[in-house]
């Protein structure tokens, strides 16, 4: 597979939540560690996709203690949109051969300048 659509599908690989839970994560996480050794750019992407899975996480968590003071529904609804639009932008900039950092996403794992 050619490392633009590889990258492509890692992106697009986020969506597989939504008909089982968590493979959306562990999918594009299996996909980094098996490429990230062959090819810089799907390690950048992997690294990317990381760090974005891993910050929505965390700000999910925040949505929900912010449920309490009745501001979380926004900052899901936000995080839903941000978490649709991204992988989309994402997956457009692979096919593109480019690389495009999540915004808001936290750098957990650092990515290589490209």
């Amino acid at each position: 597979m050619e490392e633009k659509q590889f990258c492509l599908f890692m992106h697009l690989s986020q969506f597989a939540s939504i008909f089982i839970p968590t493979a959306g994560i562990i999918l594009p996480l299996v996909m980094w560690l098996t490429a990230k050794g062959d090819s810089p750019m799907a390690d950048a992407h992997g690294r990317i996709i990381l760090n974005w899975n891993i910050s929505s996480f965390i700000y999910a968590i925040l949505s929900v203690a912010l449920l309490f003071v009745f501001v979380g529904i926004f900052t899901f609804i936000a995080l839903a949109i941000m978490w649709f639009l991204f992988p989309i932008i994402g997956c457009i900039k692979a096919s593109q051969g480019e690389t495009w950092k999540y915004p808001l996403s936290i750098p957990f794992f650092s990515v290589p300048r490209s």
